[in-house]
């Protein structure tokens, strides 16, 4: 079995649950991925991080820095830059915050994100790509340069053409066709 094929079954096993769900979008879905199940436990962050790595790598982007909308990014950002420590450019870790922070620094992105880096933008889940688009719009606001989306599940539901639409390519582990296929293989 491939790294990705083991993280589509772990996806399908782990984050996939079938009912009648309101998604953060709003709109009513009859199944629902809570990617953190899969993100945050070892299995998951070890086939992330490498796989995410490579797919980055074949999109010949230039990027210094990985990170998006705080919570779902997170884990995945952080697997990303642990598998990327052995490389010869590393890349460093950041969260964007839902909003400033109201004390301190009062900064919308934390960690050791710079003015100027080129950036992967991370989502876990793409759905209407609102969530991506808010991280863009901060990482531009903190001066910036965005080369691309990089989510772990894309659902196939607009978020892709939503985000390109803004001129920002997109890319993805796994699709939701993929996590359906491996769901009705078992």
């Amino acid at each position: 079995m491939t790294d990705h094929s083991a993280l589509v079954q772990l996806l399908a096993e782990r984050s996939v649950k079938q009912g009648l769900f309101t998604l953060a979008s709003g709109k009513q879905s009859r199944w629902y991925i809570d990617a953190r199940l899969t993100t945050m436990s070892p299995e998951g962050l070890s086939l992330i991080g490498p796989l995410a790595l490579g797919r980055l790598h074949q999109s010949g982007w230039k990027v210094d820095a990985i990170g998006g909308l705080t919570l779902g990014a997170d884990p995945i950002s952080y697997a990303i830059g642990y598998a990327s420590a052995g490389t010869a450019k590393p890349l460093r870790a950041f969260t964007v915050r839902k909003e400033p922070k109201s004390h301190g620094t009062a900064r919308q992105i934390e960690g050791p994100f710079r003015e100027g880096d080129r950036v992967a933008v991370i989502e876990d889940v793409i759905t209407t790509g609102g969530s991506a688009l808010r991280a863009i719009e901060a990482v531009r606001a903190a001066k910036g340069v965005v080369s691309g989306v990089l989510a772990l599940v894309d659902r196939d539901e607009g978020g892709r053409d939503a985000i390109e639409k803004d001129g920002t390519p997109v890319i993805s582990l796994v699709t939701a066709r993929d996590l359906l296929s491996s769901l009705s293989a078992h």
